[in-house]
């Protein structure tokens, strides 16, 4: 499904992505790790069309360097930030609704699936967004972006600052997801939910793949983890 090789991304004059390589196949969920600022956020917004970057990206039989990110999301392709870009000011309702692609017909995904997963948000749907905890907003985020009915999600750190429920409820979120036939690219720095779901793991460092592997390959590493990840 989506293939990158050498990818290298740059902010101004900074490389901060050198090189890598990384897949995900159709129906997986597949895991990018390492301490922060080591090009984590910056491969998927590279993905995404936010960063400068040269290299090739392959989603299907299509190259998606040198698109624009809206091009880019009508191939298929659903980014939820780190900062979840909510509207605020605008109810729960219509945050779903602008999520809808139009033209799009009826895909696996509808605002009354985002109430029957998470009944809160039917609570508040004529709430201001902006009103919410940080665990609901993370999950309208998530819901809004599965309105486009996306067949990869990349997800940035979905589990931060989160109460351990809400953990849970992002790691059901997102086995839901795959369990309807996305693929997801998930972005995290703890060893919370990632190894749990993924079928594959790739860890960085200073912009490198330095892992890439199962998760229980990754367990067994402990000279890796202590040198790539434990803080």
């Amino acid at each position: 499904m989506l293939q990158v090789r050498n990818l290298n991304a740059y902010y101004g004059k900074s490389h901060v992505i050198d090189g890598i390589d990384l897949d995900v196949e159709d129906g997986q969920i597949v895991s990018l790790m390492g301490r922060n600022g080591v090009g984590r956020s910056t491969t998927i917004k590279a993905i995404m069309g936010l960063v400068r970057a040269n290299g090739s990206i392959r989603f299907g039989d299509r190259e998606l360097l040198g698109l624009e990110p809206h091009q880019i999301a009508h191939c298929g392709i659903g980014y939820v930030p780190e900062n979840r870009d909510i509207f605020p000011s605008l109810s729960v309702r219509n945050n779903l609704l602008l999520g809808v692609k139009s033209g799009s017909g009826k895909g696996r995904w509808s605002p009354e699936d985002a109430y029957e997963l998470f009944p809160v948000l039917r609570e508040r749907a004529d709430t201001a967004a902006g009103f919410l905890s940080g665990g609901e907003q993370q999950m309208l985020a998530i819901c809004r972006t599965l309105m486009g009915d996306p067949d990869l999600v990349m997800v940035d750190e979905p589990t931060e600052g989160l109460a351990p429920l809400m953990v849970t409820k992002v790691k059901e979120l997102l086995l839901e997801i795959a369990r309807r036939g996305a693929s997801i690219l998930l972005v995290e720095q703890k060893l919370t939910i990632a190894p749990e779901i993924s079928e594959r793991l790739y860890v960085m460092g200073h912009g490198r793949i330095v892992f890439a592997g199962t998760p229980a390959e990754l367990e067994a590493d402990h000279a890796l983890r202590k040198e790539w990840m434990e803080v």
